[in-house]
């Protein structure tokens, strides 16, 4: 049988799950930094009008809370279990919004809406940023009406003119940073699909390399010997022949994700091919609404079938597509014994519909033609074009 073919190292070719990309992280470091600064800006606000707190032994201890929660908010936004869930920034909303309510340890009620400051000052913005990250333009909008109702209801209905600018500035701040945050994350999305898409067509480049360099030599020599032998060992020799083509189908069969609403014809016609049906497709993907690339496979599989029982036994097939910009044409055509047009139309009177329904009537449906070229001795040529809308 000829030499012998070492097997493919397939112990090697294991995937590599590849590397998570977090395009927010940046988002969350700016929120850390943005926490410590506005804490140490608070911090600063006390110390400016420190003779005009009514109790500093209250604001130093307000400040030494948010100092805490400061600390704990920004290693949880560090850290992966803190981002990957929106319980801290909500936490960090309550907090916030407690430590609010905290300046009343240092300033009356009555002080503060007659226009006393707001210990927390910027600081409590920090939420709303949280929020906007995790959860987009809804959480953004939640964490500035949440810390806007607080400030409205220490600062009293009657001064509303007097906060509106900080309102605004919230929901801001909410709005553009959600919006960010859920372009980077779906920017995230299709970075790692496509990650994921490089590796898996790199890890088949080298499995297809070892399946070359082994199975398929091994199939290709079985098919030679049993061909030369004669007799049973012919119809092994078949029997490798199918699944040589089997396996090299197999290693050429692209990826048929979808991409938005749409899949790649090509992928789906490729796994058709065998010893006797020869598959042609571009280089490219040709990318149809999958309803559309559904109807057409099942149109070239009725008449790959039509082949198989009219054709004759020897008959070879190819399907063959072609991406003509605004259209995408496929051909069937066949070697075998051909037939009429008049026959064909008979067929169909005589009640035998998968000519009239299966192909041109789904060819029609998606507002496609059909033409078809036959003779006697001929084969048939079946060719479908449909508009990429």
């Amino acid at each position: 049988m000829g030499s012998r073919v070492p097997a493919p190292a397939l112990g090697r070719l294991l995937p590599v799950e590849p590397k998570t990309v977090d395009l927010l992280q940046p988002l969350w470091r700016a929120l850390v930094v943005f926490r410590l600064l506005t804490w140490a800006f608070a911090c600063f606000g006390v110390w400016t009008r420190w003779d005009g707190i009514v109790r500093p032994y209250g604001a130093v201890l307000q400040l030494a809370v948010m100092g805490v929660w400061t600390l704990i908010s920004s290693y949880g936004y560090s850290r992966r279990w803190g981002r990957r869930n929106t319980r801290l920034a909500f936490a960090d909303l309550i907090v916030t919004v407690g430590c609010m309510f905290a300046t009343l340890w240092a300033q009356p009620l009555l002080d503060i809406r007659a226009g006393a400051s707001v210990l927390t000052s910027v600081w409590a913005a920090g939420p709303v940023l949280a929020l906007a990250i995790s959860r987009g333009r809804d959480g953004g909008l939640l964490g500035a009406a949440t810390i806007s109702l607080a400030l409205l209801s220490l600062r009293g209905v009657e001064n509303v003119s007097k906060i509106l600018s900080n309102v605004q500035l919230l929901l801001v701040a909410g709005l553009v940073v959600g919006y960010a945050a859920s372009t980077l994350r779906q920017a995230g999305v299709r970075l790692r699909e496509a990650i994921a898409a490089e590796s898996a067509t790199a890890e088949r480049l080298r499995l297809s390399r070892s399946i070359h360099d082994g199975v398929l030599q091994v199939l290709a020599q079985v098919q030679r010997r049993g061909t030369a032998i004669g007799g049973e060992a012919t119809e092994l020799a078949q029997l490798a022949a199918e699944q040589e083509v089997a396996l090299r189908t197999l290693m050429s069969t692209r990826p048929t994700a979808a991409v938005a609403d749409r899949v790649d014809l090509c992928g789906l016609l490729l796994p058709l091919a065998t010893t006797r049906i020869d598959v042609v497709v571009p280089a490219t993907q040709v990318l149809l609404p999958a309803s559309t690339a559904g109807e057409l496979v099942a149109v070239v599989k009725e008449a790959l079938s039509n082949v198989s029982k009219h054709a004759g036994a020897d008959a070879r097939s190819w399907v063959v597509v072609e991406d003509l910009g605004g259209e995408v044409g496929v051909s069937i055509r066949d070697d075998g014994v051909g037939t009429t047009p008049a026959r064909l139309e008979q067929a169909r009177v005589n009640g035998h519909l998968g000519v009239s329904q299966s192909i041109r009537g789904r060819i029609a449906d998606l507002g496609g033609t059909v033409s078809v070229r036959t003779a006697p001795g001929e084969g048939t040529e079946w060719e479908l074009k449909v508009e990429v809308s």
